[in-house]
């Protein structure tokens, strides 16, 4: 069969993505002139060595008198990129440069992408270690599971600036806060919610852990083998972590047997849910297909049968989009140069975020829109207090 052939300048150029992303998306600008002799010689040398002298004392100084507070490495190995999957490297960086963007655009926080050309977790590890000290803050980003959870966890512990997976934690946000307001919506409270998540990837587990730790009644995490319950055979030890807190019914068989009586569907996986299965799920159901970019149920399907729908998409209402949670949250972090990013910062971001819908709560908004200007203070001011709150700020 002959190979398919190689897109010349000018076919790539008919695409308008292509010219946009020429050069690359971001670039270093100095925050200060060198006009001369004397402006020289205090932003190089022989000025700078004051401030080295200095840092070398007191290595507290790093946060006020270099970038080290203000800017975050986005970090991957592109093994989990988009919905593309495993591309390498280099193919990640356009995407790691539009995290960058998004970073800058919305909550003014700089930050670097970063590509690494290894994918052991020691190796991740080790490397991510040794680049800190440059860092306020370590944006974990397209990852496979299982290794980003060791990878986080092991970094976690490593270092002492905030380090955050947004593949599982940011999706889980903003999951958490549009649940919250269709719960409101619906009449129901969280710990009446019976859920079903489709997915036991990152997002799909840290959904699962954030909706937990806010109170919901109970999840049905499902992944290729069917539903987790504990003692299920072939578990790795993450798996084995959330079967020990869900399913407390302790059903077996396949998400669409779970989905019978459920109040809550929420798809990270990839797969397809029948739209016979969605109508066996309970009166006012909420579902949320954001498998991108096809849903798990197309939302003109999921709405013949349940009151709330959302997906990960633009081109529908109610988008669960990491851009609402990432930027803020890390703006917040760096503004208390705190120590680490803990749970109660995640749950305090997703308050703040399904605050910001108040009283316009329909159907179709249980969620702000990426573009609204109210997102990133709101999410920056709750994760700074709650910081504060927990006493993991240094100011």
């Amino acid at each position: 069969m002959a190979s398919e052939p190689i897109p010349t300048e000018h076919s790539l150029d008919d695409d308008p993505a292509f010219p946009l992303h020429r050069g690359g998306k971001l670039e270093m600008r100095s925050t200060i002139p060198v006009r001369n002799a004397d402006d020289l010689s205090l932003a190089y040398t022989p000025g700078v060595a004051r401030v080295c002298t200095a840092i070398a004392d007191n290595p507290e100084l790093a946060y006020e008198y270099t970038w080290t507070s203000r800017v975050v490495a986005v970090v991957t190995d592109g093994t989990a990129v988009l919905g593309l999957g495993d591309i390498g490297p280099a193919a990640s960086m356009p995407v790691m440069e539009g995290k960058s963007l998004l970073f800058k655009e919305f909550a003014g926080v700089d930050s670097v992408p970063i590509a690494l050309s290894c994918t052991g977790v020691d190796e991740i590890v080790e490397t991510v270690i040794r680049l800190a000290p440059s860092f306020g803050g370590i944006n974990l980003e397209d990852i496979s599971a299982p290794r980003c959870f060791e990878i986080e966890d092991r970094l976690r512990a490593a270092l002492d600036i905030p380090v955050f997976h947004d593949d599982q934690h940011g999706t889980a946000i903003v999951a958490l806060a549009a649940l919250t307001n269709a719960a409101r919506l619906v009449g129901k409270p969280l710990s009446e919610l019976r859920a079903v998540v489709a997915g036991a990837g990152a997002s799909g587990i840290a959904v699962s852990q954030i909706l937990i730790e806010a109170g919901i009644g109970d999840i049905a995490l499902s992944d290729s083998k069917g539903l987790v319950y504990e003692g299920r055979d072939g578990l790795n030890p993450v798996k084995r972590r959330i079967a020990a807190i869900t399913n407390r019914s302790r059903l077996t068989g396949s998400t669409e047997e779970a989905l019978r009586g459920a109040d809550v569907f929420i798809g990270l996986s990839g797969s397809t849910v029948h739209e016979s299965c969605v109508a066996t799920m309970s009166e006012n159901a909420i579902v949320f297909a954001l498998s991108n970019p096809t849903p798990e149920v197309q939302p003109e399907v999921a709405r013949r049968h349940a009151r709330v729908v959302a997906t990960g998409r633009s081109d529908f209402p109610n988008q669960i989009n990491n851009v609402l949670a990432f930027p803020g949250i890390f703006r917040g972090a760096l503004d208390v140069r705190a120590h680490s990013i803990t749970e109660g910062m995640k749950l305090a971001a997703a308050d703040a975020l399904a605050g910001i819908v108040g009283d316009d709560l329909t159907a179709d908004y249980v969620i702000p829109g990426p573009f609204d200007d109210r997102v990133a203070p709101a999410v920056t001011a709750a994760v700074a207090a709650q910081a504060r709150a927990e006493g993991v700020n240094r100011i």
